[in-house]
């Protein structure tokens, strides 16, 4: 087994990732929307909202 004590542990500091943390405010319908299809398509709540934002921004029409 390999000695790992010498070797550096390099950990980034939270919100590095390119991701920030925001608070929305949501209709409840909404939610129990998007809570049945992220429980139907194994998706996270997060994951499925930003799935949908990321396609949402990029197909948006401003007229």
């Amino acid at each position: 087994m390999k000695n790992f004590k010498n070797e550096p542990l390099n950990i980034k500091k939270r919100g590095e990732n390119g991701n920030r943390l925001i608070t929305i405010r949501i209709k409840e319908e909404t939610l129990s929307q998007l809570d049945k299809i992220a429980n139907e398509t194994n998706y996270s709540r997060n994951e499925l909202i930003n799935i949908i934002l990321k396609h949402g921004v990029d197909n948006i029409i401003i007229e």
